[in-house]
Formats: structure tokens, sequence, C-alpha cells
């Protein structure tokens, strides 16, 4: 409940009241439209929000509240794009005073105009949340998870770290793994409240706000206080939740010691797949410890209305059909600006999760999945280094498989340590250089005549030369010079990347780029187009450099190829690849090698050893050269 003094309750129970709505508009553009009561059509507003769907308790929820209105307003309705509105119910006290409350700030959607009445639809800013996530791996905390979402969308936190982290499981990393059914920081909340045990709502400053499922009543609502009501004759209570494991393609079940209530199922929750199995089950019980305080009566009822309640809030209703012995909790409400508001809970019966076996609720939350439409990818990652030279090097090589005749996507991120060439630069500097000269007939030319004698004869005295010295007359005289200036910098590296695709060079497409020396990284993609069905396909990438070198260390070159149908594993097509390299040798009066044997050995699942060897016994002959060599036990000159 939003925080209100105790004579604003006792006001809002009482027999009569009277109270005044009041609100504002603000556009884009920082225009301000403020309104009152008399300039809202009378029966045309309301709010109205929820925490759940329409027929049992949720965990994870983040429904936006929504408002409608009809004013007698004169605003152009296209300057009232992504403007804010605010609502204020203000009630008189004993006293005369009147106390505000504050319902809320909704952002318009909808705004239409007839000849007199400006009509408007907003809703509150948990729409800013729909918006695409990355879908990148992210590791953190709730309120971690919190802030990533409340930054990307532009959204205020209603509660500090210290208050996230005293929930259950507020304190434990979680983990968003790339594979997931994330697409919009939406959906990251509602994963995130799932795991802390409540659900999310924008409050009525604004900010996002999480919330859980209480056992302590806010209030008591009579009889006199009800237009109608509805109660269900059964108390909904959860004693069991079921996780799906994608690992085990299992739906893991947890349950507390009497479990004779109904199970929630949390799907699959991305962020409950990573960790050993007994992270699992603590994240699991905990979330089971905060929704085993579920243990609501459902019910239905329109009331004279207290604007002070919010989503969550406990309830005692008695008098009349009600059990005052039981609790029950605002899971929707809708307020009627001058009239009643409605308020309900939902839940499902416990005794109909009796017809169920456990079998049953261990495989409810199984995925069904389509192995032909499933998405696929083949990751690589180099366990060696590589050094980029003036030849190609192949730093990347890819087998993969489909199903069906479909299209692929290849990505890559290579980093590069690059030693570009030194380049030599030389170049002539030329300027202007002022030499002062002394003029002729200065003191200092009249008064000297070499023997460091006066003009009596004498010897001057301490003070004469330095009074000569400053009373001498320079001119300027400016010569033109030009010096030849030499300097190395750092030069540029040059590297060129060539795809292959099945052995086939591609050509239409050669990535270059140009770096300095340091460390750079390679972003590479390519779509590969029909790709045949049911035989294993290779891709491959070279680099080379010129201007410079580089090398790839190992673990600095990722890459994947991802499509539809893909192949869990590559069909083998009965193709051996062998590459062989030898160390540089040089010919000096003959080639020392007498023959060259080569052995290689097959594994294959039979019982059969099979083997095979090559030898080369022949000896070459080499020519060409600028003299005559001899090979090695050859009667002659070749």
């Amino acid at each position: 409940m939003y925080p209100v003094s105790e004579a604003f309750l006792q006001a809002v129970q009482g027999n009569t009241r009277k109270y005044y709505w009041t609100g504002k508009i603000t556009t884009a553009a920082g225009a301000e439209y403020p309104f009152d009561q008399e300039d809202i059509v009378k029966g045309s507003g309301y709010i109205t929000a929820q925490c759940c769907g329409n027929s049992e308790i949720e965990l994870g929820a983040v429904y936006a509240a929504e408002m409608g209105i009809s004013l007698f307003l004169d605003i152009d309705r296209y300057t009232l794009e992504d403007a804010e509105m605010e609502l204020s119910y203000h009630l008189r006290l004993a006293d005369g005073t009147y106390e505000a409350v504050p319902m809320g700030i909704f952002e318009v959607s909808e705004a239409n105009r007839t000849v007199h009445v400006l009509e408007l639809k907003a809703y509150d800013r948990m729409l800013r949340f729909d918006r695409a996530f990355n879908g990148f791996e992210t590791i953190g905390t709730a309120y971690g998870m919190m802030a990533l979402c409340s930054t990307a969308c532009g959204v205020e936190l209603a509660q500090s770290q210290a208050e996230i982290e005293a929930l259950p499981n507020g304190s434990e990393l979680l983990s968003i793994y790339p594979e997931n059914d994330i697409e919009t920081y939406r959906d990251v909340l509602y994963f995130t409240a799932q795991v802390l045990g409540g659900f999310f709502c924008v409050n009525r400053e604004g900010k996002l706000e999480f919330r859980q499922y209480g056992e302590t009543p806010v209030m008591e609502i009579l009889q006199k206080h009800r237009f109608s009501s509805s109660f269900s004759d059964f108390v909904t209570r959860y004693t069991a939740v079921s996780s799906t494991n994608l690992r085990t393609q299992t739906s893991e079940y947890y349950a507390l010691e009497e479990d004779d209530g109904l199970t929630m199922n949390l799907g699959v929750n991305p962020l409950l797949q990573f960790g050993l199995e007994e992270t699992r089950a603590e994240l699991c019980g905990n979330i089971l410890t905060a929704l085993s305080a579920v243990n609501y009566v459902p019910f239905d009822s329109d009331t004279i209305g207290n604007p002070a309640l919010d989503l969550g809030d406990v309830l005692i209703f008695s008098g009349g059909q009600a059990d005052a012995r039981q609790i029950t909790c605002v899971t929707s409400f809708t307020v009627k600006i001058g009239g009643r508001q409605s308020l309900k809970c939902v839940g499902k019966n416990p005794r109909l999760s009796q017809a169920k076996s456990k079998n049953d609720k261990n495989i409810s939350g199984l995925l069904n999945q389509i192995e032909a439409g499933k998405i696929g990818i083949h990751t690589f990652t180099n366990v060696s280094e590589y050094s980029i030279g003036e030849t190609d090097v192949r730093i990347i090589s890819i087998e993969f498989a489909s199903k069906e005749e479909n299209h692929a996507q290849f990505f890559g991120q290579v980093v590069v340590d690059v030693a570009a060439d030194s380049v030599a630069r030389s170049v002539n500097a030329s300027g202007t250089i002022v030499i002062p000269f002394p003029s002729a007939g200065s003191g200092a030319a009249e008064g000297n005549d070499g023997t460091g004698d006066g003009p009596s004869g004498t010897e001057p005295e301490a003070g004469d030369t330095e009074d000569g010295a400053a009373g001498e007359e320079t001119t300027d005289i400016s010569v033109d010079v030009s010096l030849p200036v030499n300097w190395t910098e750092d030069g540029k590296a040059v590297c060129y990347v060539t795809f292959e695709l099945n052995n086939a060079e591609i050509l239409l497409h050669y990535p270059v780029e140009t770096w300095h020396s340091g460390k750079h990284i390679l972003s590479l993609y390519y779509p590969i187009e029909n790709i045949v069905p049911n035989i294993t396909n290779t891709f491959n990438v070279y680099l080379r450099m010129e201007g410079g070198s580089g090398s790839v260390g190992i673990g600095d070159c990722i890459a994947s190829i991802s499509g539809q149908a893909m192949a869990a594993a590559a069909a083998w097509d009965g193709r051996i690849d062998i590459e062989e390299s030898t160390a540089l040798f040089g010919i000096r009066g003959g080639l020392k090698a007498k023959g060259i044997s080569d052995t290689i050995a097959t594994e294959t699942m039979e019982l059969v050893q099979r083997s095979y060897t090559d030898t080369l016994a022949a000896k070459p002959g080499i020519g060409a050269f600028c003299r005559p060599v001899t090979l090695p036990g050859s009667g002659g000159t070749e």
C-alpha cells in the first residue's frame, strides 16, 4: 500500500467522503497542461493494473498498467506523442485538509480528438522495456540484471542493491547463456523476477519496483464497503515448483515435505541453466520458500475504493459470505475516476492437482522441440598459434552439415597482433634564421684596437666593458636555411582475407584491413547460400599480410556457423585430408636425403587393425641450377 496517514485510512472508510482528482500533461517539448476535476468527462477515466493472468498466480509478471481518460481540453493531439500524464487523488480528512495520493505516471500511446473532447490512452513505463535485448552472454546478480535493464531502457530503480541482495537468491550469481528465448529487456526482468520469487511493476513514481507475495494484511474490507463480492470455496497454495533443465532435457521437481498443493511450473528459465545440480536445487528451493507465502482465497469484489491500495497488498474480508480467518491478495484492480474500485485475486483449486500424478508434474515443463526447425551452431576456437606473413595461412576451418537445403551464416572474430614494417622518411626542413651583427662605427668597434687598451692607452675600468656591450648597436641579418631531416616511423600492414567453401575459393568477397603495429580485432561475416543437405561442408578462412607480419595467439580466434536444421554431428563423406610440412633445407654439393618415408595409422570402429604406409624410394633429379649437381649414388652429372 502506498504510505498514507492514519487520518487518510479513517476518511477513506467513512460513510461519506469528499475528494477530487487532478492531473498534468507534459509534452515531449516540455509544455505543461494541468487539469482538474471539472476538465474530466464524467465516467470516462480509469486506471487498471495486474500482476497475474486471469486464472492463476504467476511468478515473474511484468505487466504494464493502463490509463484511459477523456478531457475537455483544447490541445493539439499531434503534440502529445511521447507525452507523459500524471494523476493524483485528493481526499478530505477529518480536520478539513486534503491529502494527495499520486496514482502514477503514464506515457500517452493514443490521442483522439472529437469536437470538444480529447480522448487519451496511456501506459506506464513498463513498455520501455520492450526494446530488443542484445543476446550476449551475461553473468551477474539479480540487481545487476535489473541495473542492466534500467540503464538500457531509461527507467530508474526503486530499490537499492542491498535491498535486492537481501531477497531469496538476491546475492546469487546468475548467467544468461547465448541460446535462449530472451528477445527483449522485459523478458530479462521476467526471468529475474522468477528467480527472486515475485513480480515487477512500475510504481507511482515511475520507478521499476520488485514485489513479493506477502502474508501480512494491510487493511480489512467490511461488508458495508462492498457493493458486490464473490469468494471461492478453496485456498490457493503452492507446495512444489518444477523447472526444465535444457542440458538433460528433463523437468526437475522440487517440493515441500507435505506436497499436497499446486505446482508452479517455471518452464525454461535461462537464469537457472548454469551451475551444479546442488546450485539449481538451492535456487529452486529458495523460490519455493518465497512462493509458499501464497495462501490466498480467490475473490472478485466491487468496493467503495481505496486509491492507496497497490498490487500485492494482502487483505482481509469480513462480513457476509467472507471468511475473516483467511487472507487474500490484490492481483489486479481497476479504479474508476469518480466511481467504484474493482479488486480481484486469481488462483487455482489445489484439489485439482491431486488428479495429476508425480510423473505428470515431472514432464509438464518439458519442451516439444522440432528438430528440423531448431537453430544449430558449429563453433571453432584455435588451439595453436598462427604466424601471418606473405603467404596464406589457414586460421579457421569449420565442418558442418544440414538436414535440408537452406542458408547459414558465418561469423568470426580474430585478435591479430601486428608488427608493421618501419618506414624511413626524409624531408628538407626549410626556414629563415635571424643573426644579430654589430653595426659599423659602434662603440664596440671604435673603442677597441684589439690590444685591450682604452683610447688613452690606459686599461679600461671594470665597468667600461659592460657599459660598452650594453650600448652596442646591432643589425639583424636574415639567412635562408635548408636542412635534410631523416627519421623512421611505424608503417602500415595490409591484411588480406580469403574465404573458401568446399575447397573452392570465394571470388566475390575479399575483406582487407590496414593496420599500424599493435593488437587489432578482425571481424568477419559471410552468408552461405544454398547448402546441399546431408553432406559435409567445409568453410575455411585464410590470412596473409603485406608490409609487416602478424600473429594470432591461442584462443584469439573464435568463429561459428549457424542455421536452421543443422545436424548435431557433421556427416562424413569418406574423404580424408592430410597435411604435412617440412622445414627448409639447403643444397650444398648435393641432396643429402636418400629417400622419404612416411607412415600413416588409422583407427576405425572395427575389430581389424588397418594401417597405410607410403615410401618414396626413388631419387629425384634436380636441375636448373647455376652449376651441375651430382646426386649421391649416380655415376654422372645432371
